[in-house]
């Protein structure tokens, strides 16, 4: 079969694989569409060894089940289903509490649970074995929108979910890079809280997709850009700033602009370093205010994102890509030229 794979350090090809053989606790899926991520053009421009060689790449997930193992009962053939991007045991005391993305048996203090195209294969291939623990139904979703909540949409569930108690009525929320992830953040604001919104980005593109959604667009390159965020919460600062990009630069803004005892956010994987100061007269942080490292997202919030997702109030842009030209979406990613998420359709 086919499959995109990182064939060593700074290659990553259309190759042909095996089809994969489940085993026991498994499903055989028919990819129809599998999402591409900034994580894949990492991996993809490297210049160190990030993932096996010879892993295929893709951790948004959705197909439809053609195999189950004798040991799986509660699903069937035909089912359209997507794959939770990390794998936990299920058993230990963070997945019976709910946190299977911290899971603590496959999982590690500074590595995450296994995942679909980083630690094992993945999903931009004509099929892929996962856990049957790890699927999710998602009958009657576009399946293009459907592989995009995998992880596009799941990691900022994962985060407006967690600050839920502060997106109240009348509450701000600063979004920081509007691609893929922002946009879903955008939405799921919309969606689910009273939040007035702001949304920053370095292209005008990526603010004119969202400009009719949100409270306020502004450029990130803009001099004046802390003073115009905190004159719209009246000198106070925001209540939660999700932070897509992660580098120096956004992580100074992100400190700059939280009120006091509000959240930060930071999905974001652009190697950046937040300055963590505790005089008196620093001014890094305001008293009261958190930032936290968040990975993924849970079961429960897949399994929330998918319900909220069938009420139709996700409006992101979807480029889509056929399965041939996924070299392209990479490189198109990689350069900037895509708006919202690429996804690459099976034929």
């Amino acid at each position: 079969m086919k499959a995109i794979q990182f064939v060593r350090i700074g290659t990553v090809e259309q190759v042909e694989v095996d089809k994969p053989v489940i085993g026991a606790g498994e499903v055989l899926i028919k990819v129809t569409a599998a999402g591409v991520c900034q994580t894949d053009v990492h991996f993809q421009h490297a210049t160190e060894q990030m993932i096996a060689d010879h892993t295929t790449l893709g951790h948004e997930i959705v197909g439809d089940i053609v195999e189950t193992a004798p040991d799986v009962t509660h699903l069937t053939v035909g089912e359209q289903v997507i794959v939770m991007p990390c794998f936990g045991c299920g058993v230990c005391v963070m997945c019976i509490a709910g946190k299977q993305n911290a899971c603590r048996n496959t999982g590690g203090r500074l590595f995450p649970a296994p995942t679909p195209g980083v630690s094992v294969n993945g999903g931009m291939a004509e099929y892929v074995a996962v856990r049957a623990s790890a699927v999710v139904p998602a009958a009657g979703l576009d399946p293009k929108l459907a592989a995009a909540l995998t992880d596009a949409g799941l990691v900022p569930f994962h985060s407006i979910n967690a600050t839920k108690d502060i997106l109240r009525p009348g509450s701000t929320a600063v979004v920081i890079g509007v691609g893929g992830l922002g946009q879903f953040a955008v939405e799921i604001l919309r969606a689910v809280t009273g939040a007035s919104i702001i949304a920053i980005d370095l292209k005008d593109s990526s603010l004119d997709a969202v400009r009719d959604k949100v409270a306020h667009t502004f450029r990130s390159d803009d001099p004046e850009l802390v003073s115009k965020i905190l004159d719209t919460t009246g000198g106070y600062g925001a209540d939660v700033v999700l932070d897509f990009v992660g580098n120096d630069t956004t992580l100074a803004l992100d400190g700059h602009i939280i009120a006091p005892y509000g959240a930060i956010r930071v999905p974001g994987l652009s190697d950046g370093t937040f300055a963590f100061e505790t005089s008196q007269t620093q001014t890094s942080l305001p008293w009261g205010a958190s930032i936290t490292r968040p990975y993924s997202g849970t079961y429960q919030d897949l399994y929330d994102l998918v319900a909220l997702a069938r009420t139709g109030k996700l409006d992101v842009d979807i480029t889509e890509y056929a399965f041939d030209d996924a070299l392209t979406a990479l490189d198109d990613l990689h350069a900037g030229r895509v708006v919202g998420r690429a996804v690459l359709v099976m034929p």
